[in-house]
């Protein structure tokens, strides 16, 4: 079962597609650029339509999802972790 997707190999986060994504729960991941997949231990519970980080990542890294910038890390997040505006904002503003 395909629990989340990611766009491209050098994507730090997927996105949920499923309910049900709970915290200890292995998740597979459907890399679509090169149609591969990978495994995730989640760290949280992790919502539908909401992100999940692939690899930890420190305050000030860039976070990358389809292959582009979405934003910076304003707080530590770990591989498995939900990541979104708690610990991610835009550069925008």
């Amino acid at each position: 079962m395909i629990h989340f997707v990611v766009h491209e190999k050098g994507d730090g986060v997927g996105v949920v597609v499923v309910e049900g994504c709970a915290k200890g729960s292995k998740a597979t991941g459907w890399i679509m650029e090169p149609d591969s997949t990978v495994k995730v231990e989640l760290k949280s519970d992790i919502p539908i339509g909401h992100k999940v980080a692939l690899k930890d990542f420190k305050v000030g890294d860039t976070v990358i999802k389809y292959g582009v910038d979405i934003g910076k890390v304003v707080a530590p997040i770990r591989k498995g972790e939900h990541l979104h505006v708690h610990n991610v904002k835009t550069k925008r503003w």
